[in-house]
């Protein structure tokens, strides 16, 4: 018998952290508009779409959901290439800016069994926050990849912040709603 649980806890420890739990990829905003060109473009939302990339693979590839979050817009409302869906893979349009609110999102996760979110996205200080304040107070364990993240430089009457402080305050403020890590953390890569 002792054999046996220890053998059990030998299975509990080598299996990753993420893999406890019923976990869900959100990709929020991930979409042309942001990228040159487009008519709200970030601070190198490349970089952060590549990584939100290699998450997505890591996903398909264990078979934990992937789910696209896409803000409606007139114009450029197409998500990326860099992380475009597969078929079969679900996509919530949502007018505001928190991914929950009408659209069906909170009732497709508990549907799946979902208690623990991946966000990542864009913009850093808009969606992605409201997704994860929401993800939190709805009672889901929340990981925020800050890398797999973008925003844009703000104005505040005569004063400009860039992108990157207002990336690292959105995500200072964010550790209280979130563990936040890095894409070569969550993935292991």
């Amino acid at each position: 018998m002792i054999k046996n649980i220890v053998a059990a806890l030998m299975l509990f420890v080598a299996v990753p952290v993420h893999a406890q739990h019923k976990e869900a990829l959100l990709i929020i905003d991930i979409q042309k508009f942001y990228f040159p060109g487009g008519s709200l473009p970030l601070v190198e939302p490349e970089k952060a779409a590549a990584n939100a990339y290699t998450l997505i693979e890591k996903c398909r590839s264990e078979n934990i959901p992937v789910i696209f979050i896409q803000h409606n817009s007139s114009s450029g409302m197409e998500i990326s290439d860099i992380v475009k869906p597969e078929e079969g893979e679900v996509i919530f349009i949502k007018n505001e800016a928190n991914s929950f609110l009408g659209t069906g999102l909170y009732d497709h996760l508990r549907k799946l069994g979902i208690d623990t979110l991946v966000i990542c996205g864009m913009q850093t200080h808009m969606c992605v926050e409201a997704a994860v304040r929401a993800a939190h107070d709805y009672g889901f364990k929340v990981v925020l990849v800050h890398d797999a993240c973008a925003t844009r430089n703000l104005n505040f009457g005569d004063r400009e912040v860039a992108a990157a402080d207002v990336h690292a305050s959105t995500l200072a403020a964010m550790k209280s709603y979130a563990t936040v890590v890095s894409t070569e953390e969550w993935t292991g890569k």
